[in-house]
């Protein structure tokens, strides 16, 4: 039984009585009920239990009256009723002062009805009304494995599951940050005590109640479930109840079906962006879309940036959403209202042409990398497109961090961060034939191949710096740890052994094609 001492005594016989003093306790819950029969009844009384008496054992003892009512007060109970007419025909008006005083219920009981006309009452309404909740709790649970099996839902799973279940939540990340809140609490409020321990509990939250559940998959905590101004009686059948709307929603962000850290309106948005680069929606449709949802990210410079891990299958899934959360953590790029979603190819990001350099770009996404512990062989890598001008850009721009991935071992010294104009040259010339590179090489420098091993060796390596420092004889020198007329001379011999003028950008361009097919012929 959970009803309140004013539910109580609105139930029939029990509407019968009187509450006559300790109004303000009228919302003690009262648990179970229990008739006084014993001189040491107060001994035996339970948190929650109300309890019926004739006033028999302290009819004649104002003292032990007093007693009474302060034991049962002490020891939580939920009011005393006592019924007169055989021994008492008035309640003491001391007594009703001091229930008053306490704050405790106490109620005047109708003579023509016996106690257990009072608990047969009671008892009747309390099933009806368990039996009510059952019912509902079948309904919300029908109707939550109904939307966890339909294949399209035109509404999104949050608002879904706290429609059915019927109070607001909110979803809390693992670093502590609220990624939905249908509840009228603010983050500081929902965040008190943070960090939480990973078990389900009850626990206050500003005037009402909240039930917390950690979503739990695969032996992993994706973050919390809280249930917000739930009803303090909330049966064990409700709770399960809770427990079946928190496993619904961890499974969907395990499995990637939901995008639970951006807005509403992005996550519309980046389902229809997959449609549209899946070749499934008209651009027409998405930039309709995007004015709708009020996302201006392609009415001005963009670009996409494609994430993706050594991992597999769900480990693969769990980094991806791992970096997506620290992608909208970061100082830097959170403030950039980027659109993320989950593709085949790893995880897309839309973001804005950033006001920094493509360097520092680069060092951010880094920065999320290192922010995060991944495990052996997972560390992640990222292909920067090319900045575009306009919306019909991005499927180029996803062709171009497509293209970049597919050529991750060439990356050599980028990184695991490349912009798309770092390899776009190597992109292009990785289409020529590796014969054709040889004989472009060995032709090109055949006046020096034909020298001695450590002499070729030597000049090599000398005119690669040169190239590298854009024919700088200065810096040239300096990053050989050679005197400035050193590298001067080589320079100079190496001129006459290629035949080429350093003077002229034919020469120049030439030879830096050769150590690009250099380096790509060594890497494969």
């Amino acid at each position: 039984m959970h009803l309140t001492v004013e539910e109580a005594l609105s139930i029939y016989p029990l509407s019968e009585a009187k509450l006559i003093a300790g109004s303000k306790g009228k919302h003690r819950i009262v648990k179970s009920i229990n008739v006084m029969d014993a001189p040491d009844i107060s001994d035996w009384i339970k948190e929650g239990e109300m309890l019926l008496t004739t006033a028999y054992l302290i009819k004649d003892s104002p003292a032990e009256a007093s007693a009474l009512l302060q034991t049962l007060n002490r020891r939580g109970s939920a009011g005393l009723g006592i019924k007169l007419g055989r021994f008492w025909d008035t309640v003491p008006q001391p007594l009703i002062a001091e229930a008053e005083q306490l704050n405790f219920p106490l109620i005047e009981l109708p003579f023509q009805f016996t106690f257990s006309d009072q608990m047969n009452g009671l008892f009747r309404a309390e099933l009806s009304r368990s039996t009510s909740v059952l019912q509902r709790m079948m309904e919300k649970q029908r109707e939550l494995m109904r939307f966890a099996l339909r294949s399209a839902r035109s509404r999104p799973l949050l608002e879904s599951v706290a429609g059915v279940i019927g109070y607001p939540l909110a979803v809390i990340s693992t670093r502590g940050t609220i990624l939905f809140n249908s509840s009228g609490y603010s983050g500081e409020e929902l965040l008190e005590g943070w960090p939480w321990q990973q078990r389900s509990q009850r626990l206050r939250l500003g005037e009402g109640t909240s039930y917390r559940i950690p979503l739990l998959q695969a032996g992993k905590c994706l973050g919390y479930l809280q249930y917000c101004d739930i009803d303090p009686l909330l049966l064990s059948v409700e709770e399960s109840l809770f427990v079946q709307g928190a496993e619904l929603i961890a499974y969907h962000i395990h499995a990637g079906l939901e995008d639970y850290y951006e807005q509403a309106g992005h996550r519309e948005f980046s389902g229809l962006l997959r449609r549209y680069l899946s070749d499934d929606l008209r651009y027409t449709e998405l930039a309709q879309a995007a004015l709708r949802l009020d996302i201006p990210l392609l009415e001005a410079p963009y670009q996409l940036v494609l994430t993706d891990v050594g991992a597999a299958g769900e480990a693969r899934q769990g980094e991806l959403l791992r970096l997506k959360e620290e992608y909208s953590a970061h100082p830097g790029l959170n403030g950039m209202e980027a659109i993320h979603l989950l593709m085949d190819e790893g995880l897309l990001s839309l973001y804005p042409a950033a006001s920094c350099s493509a360097a520092q770009f680069r060092d951010m996404i880094n920065e999320c990398f290192a922010g995060l512990n991944f495990g052996k062989g997972y560390y992640p890598r990222a292909a920067v497109s090319s900045v575009k001008g306009k919306p019909e850009g991005l499927k180029e721009a996803f062709a171009e961090v497509k293209e970049c991935m597919g050529m991750f071992r060439h990356w050599g010294a980028h990184g695991h961060v490349v912009h798309y104009r770092q390899v776009e040259l190597e992109l292009l010339l990785n289409r020529i034939p590796a014969e054709a590179m040889e004989r472009y090489y060995t032709g090109s420098l055949r006046g020096l191949l034909g020298r001695e091993p450590e002499y070729v060796k030597e000049m090599l390596h000398t005119l690669e710096v040169y190239l590298e420092n854009d024919g700088h004889v200065n810096e040239t020198a300096k990053k050989l740890y050679i005197h400035r007329n050193t590298a001067t001379y080589r320079i100079e011999k190496l001129s006459e052994l290629l035949d080429v003028d350093f003077k002229k950008i034919n020469d120049l361009m030439k030879l830096k094609l050769v150590f690009l097919f250099r380096s790509m012929l060594e890497r494969e």
